[in-house]
Parts: structure tokens; C-alpha cells; sequence
């Protein structure tokens, strides 16, 4: 039952355009809903009904309404509108944070209203459906259609609407686990009813552990050894031991190898060879750190956010994006967030609800959802989002991919930190909800068709304006030198960064002392709690009342939780009773880590066979159109990506804005000229036929990313994300090992080593005896400086006259390719994989010839090969186009017409270089394979020629119209 409430919806005007409203038309006539009428849309609050109404009109007057764009509806407490019946209202569920709500709540305590620190403001939106009579009939539609289940309600309007009750407290006594005494079924048991995702050897090794001990566990430390021992803090897949095995097609053995610790002999390996002194932090912090000038870093970071985001898209990105970059502000003592990234993987477009597993969402909806979850937060935050990518995959439908990453800048002698004992442990910032228990746990098991209902409690909901607030306080606090440590209450919440941060000295933590967003929370859902935009630091007693006073002043809730102490133990307290006592060396060294084993079987593939007849125009005009290639504007001009002023290569490009970017480049100081070139790479196509090619493909894309916006190949940083399916299964984790592998061989051979990572295992959907996993997706993201910025360089074309070389060598394989596999059917067939030994050496000429100004342009090759890299360039300029001879491409093998055109080789840069520069170009790139295969045209449209006759000619206008461009 909920408490009665004052009832406002502030409606747009009459006249006035309503995008929202236009929205959930559109949304409701896609469920079948006729509608006559349009839809308007409404914000609505709640408020105490112990308000008056002159409280509340001038509430409306002073704070929440727009008086030029808005009319409002109040409507007395216990009642509903008159018109009702015409009117839904969708709120959050009961425990679901309501930052909105929050923020009004507190805007009008500092305008004193009479409005108590218990007294709560809710927000909910409204739509008023012109032209029906009632909305009752249309509920299950609408639920649908406008609100997702997981965490909101659609109502209809004649209901009177009032404020949640207060959620029911936990017990608040100490409450023990009997263990000791429980066999392998009871431990499996109890692993299932309380969350604790471990396995039964995991279970087996708490159980001894206690039973040495001489008693029994407590809720809470169980639940701590969860989090702790989660495959999504813990990384045991990757850090384990492997047996591995290759197998041929007919499944003879091959090759056979055996890995202590998977990570550290493959991923750290190479970068422990490579060694580099600008590598200035490595896997030791929440990111990344490498130089930019000798006294300025960037730190880099890219978290996933996959299972939250398949149950609420918006909530799931906001918050994931939330994270990262409380990852870069927990990096050393602090570092600036200066740009944002981002990558979806969904699943392919116009789905019909019947072809989608139970429980989950459409892939548009999910990708509409987290495009505006990152949108909002980063937006909101002031922080660019500058770079990333969508990928449209089958194997996504079920379980998407949310990739958020973030840089900052930070002071060289900001990158070490270390708690000390006797310093205070300080959280700040927000306050700590049932939002997001049991996310790591969550987040190490694969979705189900239930888990929309089951696991709700897993999501969080974001909150921009509290956390901009937290970076403002830590870097002031930061440069003041008033703490020693700082880390982000991530997965797990404060068991997470107080364990973390305690492991080398010791921790003790008076739960009681924590902020609550209401009342009646038990003491173990305030220790594992993920509610979000909060950070934990250490804060010498000399610094404590100085570091409190900042935060006051910026209106960030600080609390004193504790002190790090010097005797390796964790121990929990609530209100004054220890709840928790585990030593660091367990609760870090404790899990059990038994050899697993893993398969890799080699496909039998045959050559490509190209089809040599093709309709060129369609066929071109249908990658331009594949959603690989389409433009991706729509999402794009929703972020900021001009706001601090830094971005000097955007993701789109050319004097129309139109023209698609290989990578970008960021200022994170505008006083200095050089900036960050900024790129990514996946192929999961590729990876479904040849795990090892398919991350070394990502690898190359990375890197050619950075490279062609200018960005210096010797000094370039990788970053790893591997989003993999169950490895518990011999063949998943085969090809997991494969990718690893691939990322070793290519940060060595290129020179580039890995400085951070992030693996999201156990992607996969159950429904009833079914197992679907998603495609093998490893992420990388690559980071190199740009030395003078003025420098940076853009695909679109330049000047007419001017010559296209190809940079180069282009073989005929089409396995995986975008293309290839979608619109002429050779998706089995074999993959490209990167030349080792030749691609280090071509990255550093087109480097060169850039950072000299002897190339003008310069575009990588990739989906959709060479015609679709010289439509982008056509796309991108204004009132010039190129003219192409295929007969002039560097190819290795056969070279069928349609492989030159359309093969996606990795290594190639298509280059505009002038008449004047061609002999001095050619002399850089010596003994490396290119040719000048074309030329810059006046004449707004791209020409394919064969032997010198035209094969192809399409104007810009309609190759832009292919693309989807909307500039």
C-alpha cells in the first residue's frame, strides 16, 4: 500500500512540439494500439501529502516548473485527474533509486520547504492519449510498450498515485550459517539460496576453513567470500591453470600446452618483455596509466556492463558508464575523466517479438536504451563520449554487450597510493540502497528466461549530478594532499574497495556509520550494496576535519566508516557486535583455483570462391547499408562530444560532418599541443570461425584506428576486453585461451603492450535445456599520443588532383567478413589474419608520412574493404569524389574483382597524398607493398574502374543516402 501524495504533471503547452509523447505513440502503435490522436507527454512528481496546496504551488512555481514551456495539473492527495481515464502514469518500482525524485527532494529542502530529511519527492512520467476514451483496455500493451518490468510500473491515470512505503527492515542481528557440518549438497544448496554463485569446491574450502576455525560463518563474510571469490572480481578463468588442446577438424589432437596462470604467461607476459619506461601503471590500479609528457599520464580504463543492461538497457549503460569513470577517478590519487567511450553489441534489427527468447527485450529497444543511458550520464557529467562502435549480431539477441571505457588525465606523482594503518576509512558521495545486491555474483552467472524477475535486484540506477559533485571534492582534496589511497565502490560496494584496499594492512568497519537511503537495511546488504556514485578513500587523522570540510562545501555526504589497521584482518562491526573477522590471506588467497581444461577445434575451411559475377551498384550500396557500415549519426550527435573543448578529430568528419572516422583524437589539457589518439577494434565474425585471427584482426583494428588519426604506433597502449560464454565448458574456454594467445603474439610482434583489462565471462542464455552463448568477442581499445595535434588526421578527401595510394596487401579472404558473409553467403570460408612480420613496419611509414604532412587523408580499411573505405572518403568531403582502378591493387593470391573490392585484409590504409609528394611518399614506403590506385575527382561521385573502363559510378548524394547519412 502505498502514502497518500500531492499528484503534479507538468505538461508541454498546447502547440508545442513533444518528442517523448511522439516516441510513445510510435512505441505503442508498434505493440498494435490504434491510436487517433497524438500522445502528450508529462513529468510528474509526487510529493508529501502533509504539504499544503499553497506548498505546493509554489513548489511548482519556484522549482519544478518550466512557467514558458509547461502548464501544470495538480491534483489533491487521494485523487485522481479528471480526465483519468485518458492518462497512464509509469513510475519506478518500489526500491528502485529515483535520482530525479531525489534531487527535487533536496532542491527544496534549500529552499525551505517544510519538508523533512525522512520526507521523500518520487518522479514518474505521464501520457496523456488524445482521442481515447480509456486507457484501460491498453495496460498490457503499454507495459510493453513504454516501461520495462524490471523496474517500473504502468498505471493507469484514474489511480490515485502515492509514495512507496518505506521498505521493510532486515533482521538486524548477528545471524550465523550453519556449515561446518554440510555436505556437498547442502553446500551447493545454500550457495543457491543466498546468491553466493561459488562452486562446489569453492563452497568446500570456506567450509574447511571454518571448520579449522572452530566455528561457524556468519551471513556476511559468506557473503563477502562471494564477492571476492566472483568470476567478475576475481578473474579465476583467465588467472587459473589450463590444460590446452588443439584438435583438427576430425578431432585428432595437434598441439597440446599448459598454463599456470593464462593471463600472466600471455596478456602480462608481453607486456613484461616489452617493458616500456611510458608505461607508468599496468594491471596494478582500478586503470591503465602511460605518459603523455614527462609530467602529465592518461589513465584508461573499459569496464562492460552486459547482464544489467539486458534487464534495463537505460539503467544498465548510465550506470556502467557511471563506473568507468569512477574507475579513472579512483586510478592513483585521482585522475581528470576528459573523454568517454562506448561499443554495443545487440542483436539485429526489426525482430518480431515472436522470434525473441522469454524474457528478454528487442535489440532495438535495448540499443535505444543504453544509447540514452550513456548519453544522460556522460552528457550530464560534462564528460565527451568520442569513440566507439555498434555491432548487429544474432548471437546478441539474448544477451547484449555494454562496453563503457573513460580517460582521465593525473600528475605523474599522483599515481602511487597506498592505504595506510591508522588512516580513516571515508566513503562519499551517495547513499547505500538494496539497488545492485548480488551484481558481481549476478554478473558471473549467464542470463535465463527468469532472470528479468529473479534478478532485478541487480540493477542500479544512476545518478550524474551526485557523482560530477564527488569528482569535483576529489580533485581539490587530491592537490591538497589530504588522503593517501582512493578506490570506487564497484562490484561487491564496500566489500569490494575496503578489501581491496585493506589487503596489505587490515581493515576494521563500523557498519552502522554508513548513509542509508532508507531505513531497515540489513548489515550485509550495506556491506555488498553496489548503489552507485560512491568512493572510499583513506584519509590520515591530521587530514580528516579538513578533507570533511571540502566535502561540506561541495554538498557531498561524507561519513567516516572505519580505520585501516595493521593486523591483515578484515573485521565487520554492527553497532559495535564484530559480524565479520576474516583474515586478508583467505579472503584474497583462499579460492581454490583446480586446472581446467580447454579445446580449440579447427574448422576445415576452404578458400574463398567470389562469385565472378555481381551486380557492383547493389552490391556496393548494400554495405554502405549493412548495419556494420550504416551510419551511425543517430547515436552519435545525442553525446556531447565538443563539451571541455578538447576533442580535436571527432567522430565525424569533413566540412558536411558526415564522413565516418577511423579513430579520434582528445586534448586532455587545451594548454598543450599534443593529444590522444583513440581507437577500437572487434571481429567477432571473424573469432566464430578462428578465435586466435579474430583477436588478432581486433588487435589490428585497434591499432590502424590510431594510427590513421595520427596517433605515434611506438608508443601505443592496448586495452583488453574479453566478453566470452561459459568457460566451464572445454570448448568455450578453448577458444578464450586462442584469443589470449592472439593477444600476445600481437603485442609483441607490434610493439604495443596491454596496460588493462576486463573480462565478462558466462554470456550466455539458458531457456529451458537450451544453451546459447554469444560469439567470441574480444574488444580492444588502443590509446597513442599525437605529438602536435595540428597533425591529427581525418578520412575524408581533401583536394581534387591529389593521388589515392594504397598501403597494403590485399588477400582475398572473406571468412567472417561483413560483407562476405551477409550478401554473398562465404561467411564459412577463410578468415584474414594480420602479417606479423610486415605490419609494424607499414604502421610506422603511414605514421610518418602523416606527422610529416606528406598524406592528407588517410582512411583504414575495414568492413566492407577498399569500395566501401573510398565511399567514406567521398562521403565525408564536399563536392569531390575519387576515381579507383582496381587493376592497381597490391594483392597476394587470386585476385578476383570482387575480393580487391570488398576483401577486409587487415593492415591497409587507403592514402591522399599530393602530385608533388608522390616520389618522396614512395621513397618512405619502400619495400613495402602499395601503389597508387587512384585519384581525387571534382566531381561528387565515386568511379570503379577495371583495366581503365568503368565498372562503377554512384554519386555521393547517393551513396550518402545508402549509408543512412542525416547531416
Amino acid at each position: 500500500m502505498t502514502g497518500a501524495a500531492w499528484r503534479i504533471e507538468l505538461e508541454l503547452e498546447p502547440g508545442r512540439d513533444d518528442p517523448v509523447g511522439e516516441a510513445a505513440r510510435d512505441a505503442l502503435v508498434a505493440r498494435g494500439v490504434s491510436m487517433p490522436g497524438e500522445v502528450r507527454s508529462s513529468r510528474g512528481f509526487l510529493l508529501p501529502a502533509a504539504l499544503r496546496r499553497e506548498d505546493v504551488e509554489r513548489a511548482i512555481v519556484d522549482l519544478l516548473a518550466d512557467p514558458v514551456t509547461e502548464r501544470a495539473l495538480v491534483v489533491a492527495p487521494g485523487a485522481a485527474p479528471a480526465d483519468g481515464r485518458k492518462r497512464l502514469a509509469v513510475r519506478r518500482l518500489a526500491g528502485v533509486a529515483d535520482p530525479e525524485g531525489a534531487s527535487a527532494a533536496r532542491a527544496l529542502r534549500l529552499l525551505s520547504f517544510p519538508l523533512g530529511e525522512e520526507d521523500r519527492v518520487e518522479s514518474f512520467r505521464g501520457l496523456r492519449l488524445v482521442g481515447l476514451e480509456d486507457v484501460r483496455p491498453l495496460l498490457a500493451a503499454a507495459a510493453r510498450a513504454l516501461a520495462n518490468p524490471v523496474i517500473e510500473e504502468v498505471l493507469p491515470g484514474d489511480r490515485p498515485l502515492g509514495l512507496h512505503p518505506a521498505p521493510r527492515p532486515r533482521p538486524a542481528e548477528r545471524r550465523e550459517v550453519p556449515l561446518r557440518e554440510a555436505d556437498e549438497g547442502r553446500l551447493a544448496a545454500l550457495s543457491t539460496e543466498m546468491g553466493l554463485a561459488l562452486s562446489a569446491a569453492e563452497m568446500a574450502a570456506i567450509r574447511d576453513f571454518f571448520r579449522a576455525a572452530g566455528r561457524e560463518p556468519t551471513d556476511v563474510e559468506l557473503e563477502t567470500l562471494a564477492q571476492t571469490w566472483s568470476e567478475h572480481c576475481k578473474h579465476k578463468t583467465l588467472t587459473g591453470p589450463v590444460h590446452y588442446r588443439e584438435l583438427a577438424a576430425d578431432g585428432t589432437v595437434v598441439a597440446e600446452r599448459h598454463y599456470r596462470n593464462l593471463l600472466k604467461e600471455t596478456v602480462f607476459a608481453a607486456t613484461r618483455r616489452l617493458a616500456p619506461d611510458w608505461c607508468w601503471s599496468v594491471f596494478a590500479d582500478n586503470a591503465g596509466v602511460v605518459a603523455l609528457t614527462d609530467e602529465i599520464g592518461i589513465a584508461v580504463k573499459v569496464e562492460t556492463h552486459n547482464h544489467p543492461s539486458a534487464l534495463d538497457p537505460y539503467g544498465g549503460a548510465g550506470t556502467g558508464i557511471g563506473g568507468v569513470i569512477r574507475d579513472i577517478l579512483g586510478t592513483g590519487l585521482g585522475a581528470r575523466p576528459f573523454a568517454a567511450t562506448d561499443v554495443f553489441c545487440v542483436g539485429p534489427a526489426g525482430l518480431d517479438p515472436g522470434e525473441l527468447p522469454p524474457g528478454t527485450l528487442p535489440p532495438d529497444r535495448i540499443l535505444e536504451g543504453v544509447v540514452a543511458g550513456v548519453r544522460d550520464y556522460g552528457n550530464r557529467m560534462g564528460i565527451p563520449t568520442v569513440a566507439g562502435t555498434v555491432v548487429r549480431h544474432p548471437g546478441y539477441v539474448a544477451n547484449p554487450l555494454v562496453y563503457a571505457g573513460c580517460l582521465g588525465e593525473i600528475p605523474r606523482d599522483c599515481v602511487d597510493k597506498a592505504a595506510r594503518p591508522g588512516d580513516a576509512i571515508v566513503a562519499i558521495g551517495g547513499r547505500t540502497g538494496r539497488d545492485g545486491i548480488h551484481g558481481a555474483t549476478f554478473s558471473s552467472e549467464a542470463l535465463h528466461e527468469e532472470s528479468e524477475t529473479t534478478d532485478a535486484a541487480a540493477v542500479q540506477i544512476g545518478d550524474p549530478i551526485t557523482e560530477k559533485k564527488v569528482l569535483d571534492v576529489l580533485l581539490e582534496a587530491r592537490d591538497l594532499g589530504l588522503y593517501h589511497a582512493v578506490t570506487d565502490c564497484g562490484a561487491g560496494g564496500f566489500s569490494s574497495a575496503v578489501g581491496e584496499m585493506g589487503e596489505d594492512c587490515g581493515a576494521e568497519v563500523e557498519l552502522s556509520r554508513a548513509p542509508l537511503k532508507y531505513p531497515g537495511l540489513g548489515y550485509w546488504e550495506i556491506w555488498i550494496s553496489e548503489a552507485q556514485e560512491r568512493m572510499v578513500l583513506a584519509v590520515p587523522p591530521e587530514s580528516l576535519d579538513a578533507f570533511l570540510a571540502r566535502c561540506a562545501a561541495h554538498e557531498v555526504e561524507a561519513s567516516v566508516l572505519g580505520r585501516f589497521t595493521d593486523d591483515r584482518t578484515l573485521r565487520l562491526r554492527w553497532h559495535g557486535e564484530v559480524v565479520a573477522e576474516l583474515p586478508m590471506d583467505f579472503l584474497h588467497g583462499g579460492v581454490p583455483q583446480p586446472e581446467r581444461l580447454a579445446e580449440l577445434r579447427r574448422p576445415k575451411l576452404a578458400p574463398t570462391a567470389w562469385p565472378e559475377d555481381a551486380d557492383l551498384r547493389r552490391l556496393l550500396l548494400a554495405a554502405l547499408a549493412h548495419p556494420s557500415l550504416a551510419s551511425k549519426e543517430w547515436v552519435v550527435r545525442q553525446y556531447d562530444h565538443e563539451v571541455q573543448g578538447g576533442t580535436v578529430v571527432k567522430p565525424y568528419q569533413g566540412p558536411l560532418g558526415r564522413g565516418p572516422g577511423d579513430g579520434t583524437v582528445v586534448k586532455p589539457r587545451l594548454e598543450l599541443s599534443a593529444g590522444v589518439a583513440i581507437g577500437c577494434g572487434l571481429a567477432p565474425r571473424i573469432a566464430e570461425i578462428d578465435p586466435w585471427a579474430g583477436a588478432a584482426c581486433a588487435i589490428d583494428e585497434a591499432v590502424r584506428n590510431v594510427v590513421a588519426a595520427g596517433g605515434d604506433p611506438h608508443r601505443t597502449a592496448l586495452l583488453d576486453n574479453f566478453c566470452w560464454g561459459d568457460c566451464r565448458k572445454p570448448d568455450r574456454f578453448g577458444s578464450l585461451v586462442a584469443a589470449a594467445e592472439a593477444c600476445r603474439d600481437l603485442a609483441l610482434a607490434y610493439g604495443a603492450p596491454f596496460i588493462s583489462g576486463k573480462d565478462s565471462l558466462n554470456n550466455e542464455y539458458r531457456v529451458g535445456g537450451e544453451e546459447r552463448p554469444i560469439p567470441p568477442t574480444l574488444l580492444c581499445t588502443a590509446v597513442a599520443p599525437v605529438a602536435d595535434t595540428r597533425r591529427a588526421a581525418t578520412t575524408p578527401l581533401k583536394r581534387s588532383g591529389d593521388l589515392l595510394l594504397l598501403v597494403g596487401t590485399t588477400v582475398a579472404e572473406a571468412g567472417g567478413g561483413s560483407v562476405a558473409a551477409d550478401l554473398l553467403g562465404l561467411a564459412d570460408s577463410q578468415p584474414p589474419r594480420p602479417d606479423l612480420e610486415r605490419a609494424p613496419a607499414l604502421f610506422d611509414a603511414v605514421h610518418q608520412l602523416l606527422a610529416d604532412g606528406l598524406a592528407v587523408a588517410c582512411h583504414d580499411l575495414a568492413e566492407g574493404g577498399l569500395a566501401a573505405a573510398a565511399a567514406e572518403m567521398v562521403l565525408g568531403a564536399d563536392r569531390l569524389g575519387a576515381r579507383l582502378e582496381v587493376e592497381q591493387v597490391p594483392a597476394t593470391g587470386p585476385r578476383p574483382l570482387l575480393g580487391l573490392l570488398f576483401a577486409e585484409s587487415p593492415s591497409r590504409f587507403l592514402l591522399e597524398v599530393a602530385p608533388a609528394d608522390l616520389a618522396e611518399a614512395g621513397s618512405r614506403l619502400r619495400g613495402l607493398p602499395w601503389a597508387a590506385v587512384g585519384e581525387v575527382t571534382a566531381d561528387s561521385r565515386l568511379a570503379l574502374l577495371a583495366g581503365g573502363r568503368e565498372i562503377l559510378g554512384v554519386a555521393a548524394d547517393e551513396l550518402a543516402e545508402a549509408n543512412g547519412v542525416q547531416s
